[in-house]
């Protein structure tokens, strides 16, 4: 059986896909896989069971990049096609069966994925992390194999990245005397465009940070990550990635819009910023290089949130029952917990 996968060229909507893609390597264990993403994400895939064919599809002028996949498609005669793309390609190949992704705005993209195969509930993302991200893993991160904290500053727009001396309070609060990591130390990860954004977060924590910043391609950031006692981070791919790995993680949201994209699983939070994005989103338009659209989310929300987490990762403790996301109401906090959509801190 051969099975055609088209998915993101994005890093975030790429880990969010791997939960279907895990459907399909259980459901059909003996198929040969071809995958079809972006460049940013393709290291993700390219342990996955059942992997034929990686194909990597770097942009292209006029949409070259699509002629150059179905080039490469379109002598394989295949039984399933499963095109998250919704592609000219997934329909101009042979295939026995075809499906194709549909856009369902009041879901989460997990959920929205999990629809193309009518799956509900969807099945959760998750990675094949291979031996050769854990040799990275192991080469880039101290020894004695002590779970540490992680952190992602940065995002692929400076309108979603939280304060730099916020990241640094947080971790000193959380790393410091009494903190609930006392003496650990501090991962940074940050990809190689975006490293000198993280740079005053480094500086802050000084020796007691492990500079992952441009060091890692998505694969061994996973890899990283997965060691971290918990991850706190920008809504991001780097996010998506920590929470796909099973690491307790925060992901924090101002502009952004942490119902579709927020980090999926039982052991995630989401910390949304007190600004309404109404009022952020109309900040950033008016002004596309607007600072501050994350100022509204305090230290002391994301250090509760992370404490929550860290308590429920404890031996002695469990989960919270699981609840539907509830409205956040002004001017009060409320945390609710979901064993697929993460809880949500917020106004």
């Amino acid at each position: 059986m051969r099975i055609l996968f088209i998915t993101s060229n994005r890093l975030g909507d790429g880990v969010l896909s791997t939960g279907l893609l895990a459907h399909l390597t259980a459901l059909h264990p003996d198929a040969a896989l071809t995958i079809a993403c972006g460049p940013l994400p393709a290291p993700l895939f390219r342990s996955v069971p059942g992997l034929e064919r990686l194909i990597p599809m770097p942009k292209r002028a006029w949409a070259r990049h699509w002629v150059d996949l179905w080039q490469a498609c379109v002598g394989t005669r295949w039984d399933l096609v499963v095109d998250l793309r919704n592609s000219a390609v997934g329909r101009l190949v042979l295939a026995k069966r075809r499906f194709f992704h549909a856009r369902a705005p009041h879901l989460h993209k997990v959920e929205e994925i999990g629809r193309v195969l009518g799956l509900s509930p969807p099945p959760s993302p998750r990675l094949w992390i291979d031996a050769e991200a854990e040799a990275e893993a192991d080469r880039l991160l101290p020894g004695g194999g002590e779970p540490f904290l992680a952190i992602g500053p940065t995002a692929n727009w400076t309108g979603k990245e939280w304060p730099a001396d916020r990241f640094a309070e947080l971790a000193a609060r959380l790393t410091g005397p009494g903190g609930r990591l006392s003496g650990r130390r501090v991962a940074v990860l940050a990809a190689g465009p975006e490293r000198e954004r993280a740079r005053p977060v480094l500086d802050a924590l000084g020796e007691r940070a492990i500079d992952l910043t441009g060091r890692t391609d998505p694969m061994a950031a996973a890899a990283c990550v997965r060691r971290a006692a918990l991850y706190v981070g920008n809504d991001s791919g780097l996010m998506h990635i920590a929470a796909a790995a099973g690491t307790p993680t925060v992901g924090l949201f101002g502009p952004g819009f942490p119902e579709t994209y927020g980090p999926w699983g039982v052991a995630a939070r989401t910390v949304i910023s007190r600004v309404p994005r109404s009022e952020l989103l109309a900040r950033q338009k008016a002004d596309p290089q607007a600072a501050g659209l994350m100022d509204g989310i305090s230290v002391e929300a994301v250090e509760q949130a992370a404490g929550e987490l860290l308590e429920a990762a404890t031996p002695d403790s469990t989960m919270p029952a699981p609840l539907m996301p509830a409205p956040l109401m002004p001017d009060c906090r409320e945390v609710v917990t979901n064993p697929c959509k993460s809880p949500e801190t917020g106004p």
